[in-house]
């Protein structure tokens, strides 16, 4: 669906999407299913949007798993997971690149939190998911 490779799908390409696989609509309509995948109202839906719109809700069972795994995280009990609460918890020494003397601990770290931080944001705190309260 996203023609110009931009990892964002404008309405003009949400549209010739849905047609593409078959989902014949009403201009009306796919207006208002582009809104709802359009989380932040920037005029596209990015991938994140995308995958948030199509996935289920969490069970109860899961929401606890998170929830028990979340606190062993924050390391400092405020409900957000920052570079300081994954230090505690992420041993860097048995990395490949820092074994050999490549990468330095902070080099190995860092690599590891891009993983979880937002790509637009290097804020240090690793995701907007990583917040506890939305989990709730």
């Amino acid at each position: 669906m996203d023609d110009d490779n931009n990892r964002s799908l404008d309405f003009k390409e949400f549209a010739k999407g849905l047609n593409d696989y078959g989902v014949l609509m009403e201009k009306e309509d796919v207006e208002a299913c582009f809104k709802c995948f359009d989380k932040d109202a920037s005029g596209t839906i990015d991938f994140d949007e995308f995958l948030m719109a199509l996935r289920p809700p969490m069970s109860n069972a899961r929401k606890e798993i998170i929830a028990q795994a979340f606190r062993k995280l924050d390391k400092t009990g405020d409900g957000v997971i920052t570079i300081e609460d994954l230090r505690g918890v992420y041993n860097v020494q048995h990395h490949p690149k820092y074994q050999n003397g490549e990468w330095t601990e902070e080099q190995v770290f860092r690599i590891f939190l891009d993983n979880f931080d937002s790509p637009n944001d290097k804020d240090g705190i690793p995701c907007e998911f990583f917040h506890f309260k939305e989990l709730k």
